[in-house]
C-alpha cells in the first residue's frame, strides 16, 4: 500500500511556514505543499475548508501520519520525536533547554508582533517603525544569548530548532530595514545557516507560490 506524501499547507513568506519547510528539508522528507495565499481575496486561511484544518485560520498546518498539527514548534517536535536523525534538540538538557528558549523568544517575543495580522491593526503609516521596534527589542536580546551559545550556528556546531527560527525572522528582519549593525552574531550565525542546502531550498524565494518577480 502506498503512503501518501506528508502535506504541508504553507505561504512563501510565512516565517511559521518556513521554519517548517526547513525542518523537513533537513530530515529529507518528502513532502507536498499546498500553498494558501494569506493576502488573495481576503486571505485564503479564512475560508471554511482552511479553517477545518487549522481553528486558528494561520499556516502551517501539517498533515503527516494520519494526523493534521498546526504550530510550527509543535510539527518540528513531532518530526523530531518521530524522525530523529538528524536531531534538531541536543541530548544535553542545559543545551536543550537553551535551544527552546532561543526558538521561544523568537517565535513568542518577536515573530508575532510584526506579523501581517498586526500590522493590519497599526495601520499603514505606522507599519515600518512598528515592525523596527518589535524586532530590534528581540534581537537586542537574542544578540546577547548568542554571544554565550553560538558556534558556527545558534547552539554550538550543530543544527538545531533555534537555527529554523532565526534565519525567516532574519529575512522579515531585512525586509523591514532593521540595522544589522548592532548584530554581529545573528548575522554571523544566519551567513553560515543560508550555506546549507536545506536552508537554501527552504527560503521563501524558492517556493512554488513565490511571484515569479521575488524568485531567486
Amino acid at each position: 500500500m502506498q503512503v501518501r506524501k506528508p502535506i504541508l499547507y504553507s505561504y512563501f513568506r510565512s516565517s511559521c511556514a518556513w521554519r517548517v519547510r526547513i525542518a523537513l528539508a533537513l530530515k529529507s522528507i518528502d513532502y507536498e505543499i499546498l500553498p494558501v495565499d494569506l493576502t488573495k481575496d481576503g486571505g485564503h486561511q479564512f475560508s471554511e475548508e482552511f479553517q477545518a484544518l487549522n481553528p486558528m485560520k494561520q499556516v502551517p498546518a501539517l498533515k503527516i501520519d494520519g494526523i493534521t498539527i498546526s504550530q510550527s514548534l509543535a510539527i518540528i517536535e513531532y518530526l523530531e520525536e518521530t524522525r530523529p536523525t538528524p536531531p534538531l534538540l541536543p541530548q544535553d538538557p542545559k543545551k536543550r533547554v537553551f535551544v527552546r528558549m532561543i526558538s521561544d523568544l523568537i517565535t513568542s517575543g518577536i515573530q508575532p508582533l510584526q506579523n501581517l495580522s498586526v500590522l493590519k491593526q497599526v495601520g499603514q503609516e505606522n507599519q515600518l517603525i512598528w515592525a523596527q521596534k518589535a524586532i530590534t527589542s528581540g534581537f537586542n536580546a537574542l544578540e546577547q544569548i548568542l554571544q554565550r551559545t553560538a558556534g558556527k550556528y545558534c547552539m554550538g556546531d550543530e543544527v538545531s530548532m533555534a537555527d529554523l527560527c532565526l534565519v525567516p525572522q532574519v529575512e522579515n528582519a531585512k525586509s523591514f530595514e532593521v540595522d544589522f549593525t548592532p548584530y554581529p552574531t545573528i548575522s554571523r550565525v544566519n551567513k553560515s545557516l543560508m550555506a546549507l542546502e536545506a536552508f537554501r531550498v527552504s527560503h521563501a524565494c524558492r517556493q512554488p507560490d513565490t511571484p515569479t518577480e521575488l524568485r531567486a
